[in-house]
């Protein structure tokens, strides 16, 4: 555990819950009043930012840097596993949710939008932990 405390889940919780609203509302037919840049790559990297808050939720006392290393293994791990096009996960893929957990298929680009979700988390994790220092 850190030296600075536990996160206080309820924080976490409620700030889960705005970054899945947003992700939601990026894939939404109401998107396209975005920008095309942020509708683009909102939904990845808000989902991997929803992936370190989710860590954090799981494991309030776990280090910032633990929990970047952490969710930058099982973003990388998602995407790569859509290189996987077997029917059992492709029809686990083909529903909202499955698609929304999985992905459907493998992109580069995604990889960066995760690289930049999650350390979007890890900044602003470490300087709110960093302040009550």
């Amino acid at each position: 555990m850190s030296s600075y405390g536990k996160r206080s889940r309820l924080r976490m919780l409620v700030l889960l819950l705005l970054v899945i609203a947003a992700g939601l509302f990026s894939r939404s037919d109401y998107a396209s009043a975005l920008p095309g840049f942020i509708r683009v790559y909102a939904g990845d990297t808000l989902w991997a930012l929803a992936l370190y808050i989710v860590l954090a939720f799981i494991s309030p006392g776990t280090g910032a840097k633990e929990l970047l290393l952490i969710s930058m293994i099982i973003s990388f791990a998602v995407e790569f596993s859509q290189l996987y096009q077997a029917d059992w996960i492709n029809s686990i893929r083909d529903t909202r949710p499955g698609g929304l957990i999985l992905g459907s298929g493998f992109k580069w680009s995604d990889l960066l939008c995760y690289f930049a979700g999650i350390l979007t988390g890890f900044v602003i994790d470490s300087r709110r932990r960093n302040l009550r220092k």
